[in-house]
């Protein structure tokens, strides 16, 4: 009895507290696409957000207790194609682009279909080590579905509750829908060094983020998201004048291969 218990697969890898994160975003991602087929979009569209906060804490978590597996970045990626794919997929098509027809519900496969391929792309890179720890290459599959949402989340605050034929939601899901699959960077906020050596700055800094959000959220996110996407294609043609450092050459070499 001994020996069979020996035997049996004990599985170290699989750690409660960042598994239990990714599962709290998998299932906001869920709960998003149930409120989007009951046409209470807001509540879908705020969901998405909370998948978003969960997702970044459930990385962070593991590296801090040192709990980073093979199980939790598998895990992660199915989650984020349920949260951030398919859950944003649905809340843009019933949301704006059902009056599209063909190209809208197109425009909504091609949506989750890029955040397949984002997500591939990234986990193909990580385990090759050619990750950079600064940029993300192509917009993050998070931002992405953050700005799906804070896109239904502003146009509700203006006053359009339902639009089945928005030309807004339809040219910004074919637009991020590139931007993930694209070769333009953007920064990953994973590494700040300015952070770290003035933490009582940074700790005031955020403190007047989070009370400005709280003002109207629905305004301010919306501008935020909307900033950080844009400002992957304003400066990505800056990056080719400033000399490449080893670790960029390193980067662009493997993603060509």
């Amino acid at each position: 009895m001994m020996d069979d218990m020996q035997t049996m697969p004990k599985y170290k890898s699989v750690y409660l507290l960042p598994n239990l994160l990714t599962s709290l975003c998998l299932f906001s991602g869920f709960y998003s696409i149930i409120s989007s087929i009951k046409g209470n979009y807001t509540l879908a569209a705020d969901a998405i957000l909370l998948a978003a906060v969960f997702d970044g804490l459930d990385g962070r978590v593991a590296r801090l207790t040192k709990t980073t597996s093979r199980f939790g970045v598998e895990y992660d990626s199915l989650s984020d194609l349920i949260s951030f794919g398919v859950a944003p997929g649905i809340l843009g098509f019933l949301w704006g682009l059902q009056g599209y027809g063909r190209l809208g519900w197109l425009a909504a496969f091609l949506y989750v279909a890029t955040t397949a391929l984002r997500l591939a792309r990234f986990n193909t890179l990580s385990m090759a080590g050619s990750s950079s720890k600064t940029y993300f290459l192509g917009l993050p599959c998070p931002s992405a579905a953050a700005m799906v949402a804070t896109s239904v989340l502003f146009c509700n605050y203006l006053g359009m509750q339902e639009q089945v034929h928005s030309p807004w939601i339809l040219g910004m899901m074919y637009g991020v829908a590139f931007l993930m699959v694209s070769n333009i960077h953007y920064y990953s906020f994973k590494e700040m060094p300015w952070l770290r050596q003035h933490p009582f700055s940074g700790l005031i800094i955020i403190l007047l983020l989070l009370s400005v959000t709280a003002i109207e959220y629905k305004i301010t996110l919306f501008a935020i998201f909307l900033t950080y996407i844009l400002s992957g294609p304003i400066l990505f043609p800056f990056k080719f004048l400033k000399k490449k450092t080893p670790e960029d050459i390193t980067h662009t070499t493997e993603v060509q291969s």
